[in-house]
């Protein structure tokens, strides 16, 4: 399906770039952990493009139309996209998916802000949950209540990862905290970003962030069940690890600005062995009714696409996307006519 050396490359691409799945992506079945090492990559590159590049606009607009090629059967001349190609066609992805992911980078390049946690939580649903939905369809897994479980788990990592990087996020001119809870505590988001402290008011926000995450991964737990034998210890070590650098925060009072929380080699080698014993105790243990919780509002449209459900909302959605990929073509045209004005 995908070409030995291209899966090497992305194999190499998520060993040096993102350590926690590494670690968790070892104890997947080969049939589930190769094609996954290739959607990561592809995610990977696409979100350091954006998030690290100087013409980040540019680069969401190139990703755009590298989706349009893998979708095509013509994908762009490499690695990572030669191999996401395969995963479309072989696992009949669906382009809702990754669109949604576009979304959410797109926004990042437009610097957007959100106003409540439930925003924040839409944008966690288009950078983290559409990532765990196209792993369900990985997996095989088309079943509404464990793809909404398994969006429950990306939202719960989006918002540690938010939680533990609120000073690196604010030194770079950027804010994910809820505005709303900003002007609670009498804070502008220029001051924040002037000057970002560990506050008792913005400790609180970290710790907030940190318990909406709890809740969510507590609820993940349900559907791990539902995913094939083999695949239930390496999700568990995910979820395990990344709400491992939430109890780092914690240790720490909540002060993400000073420091930035991780997870220790030794940590990761306990909390995967951990999980191994998690997943063996899925296979007698009785069925959770909390699997059969209504997915988040932010993330339903997620299950639809992967289930393979109607999606009334879908019209909305696409008009909203076309409409920031046009501000972005705006402000990228505006930029080169402002070089050549030079």
């Amino acid at each position: 399906m995908i070409a030995p050396a291209d899966l090497e490359y992305c194999r190499g691409v998520i060993r040096t770039g993102s350590l926690s799945f590494h670690a968790a992506s070892k104890l997947l079945p080969s049939q589930v952990r190769d094609p996954a090492l290739a959607l990561y990559a592809f995610c990977r590159l696409a979100d350091d493009e954006v998030d690290e590049g100087i013409a980040k606009g540019q680069a969401v607009l190139q990703l755009q139309e590298r989706l349009d090629l893998a979708y095509a059967g013509r994908p762009r001349n490499a690695p990572e996209d030669r191999a996401f190609a395969a995963i479309v066609d072989a696992f009949d992805m669906p382009r809702a998916l990754p669109e949604a992911l576009l979304e959410g980078l797109a926004w990042d390049a437009v610097e957007r802000r959100y106003d409540s946690l439930s925003d924040v939580r839409a944008y966690s649903a288009r950078v983290a949950s559409a990532v765990g939905a196209m792993m369900c369809v990985l997996m095989r897994v088309r079943d509404a209540d464990a793809l909404a479980r398994a969006c429950d788990l990306g939202v719960a990592m989006q918002l540690t990862n938010i939680a533990r990087d609120v000073g690196e996020d604010a030194r770079a001119g950027r804010i994910y905290l809820p505005l709303d809870w900003l002007r609670g505590a009498e804070l502008t988001p220029a001051d924040f970003l002037n000057d970002p402290q560990a506050t008792p008011q913005v400790r609180r926000m970290v710790a907030r962030l940190l318990a909406e995450a709890h809740r969510l991964y507590i609820r993940s737990e349900a559907g791990i069940g539902k995913l094939p034998v083999q695949a239930r210890a390496g999700i568990f070590a995910a979820r395990y690890i990344y709400a491992a650098i939430g109890k780092s925060v914690r240790r720490h009072q909540h002060d993400s600005i000073t420091r930035r929380a991780r997870t220790t080699k030794a940590q990761k080698i306990a909390l995967i062995g951990k999980a191994g014993v998690r997943a063996a105790g899925t296979i007698v243990l009785p069925q959770s009714p909390v699997l059969f919780a209504a997915p988040l509002n932010e993330v339903a449209f997620l299950v639809d696409a992967a289930a393979h459900r109607p999606d009334t909302d879908a019209p909305r959605r696409m008009d909203a996307l076309f409409d920031v990929l046009a501000e972005l073509k705006a402000r990228e045209s505006a930029a080169k006519r402002g070089i050549a004005a030079e």
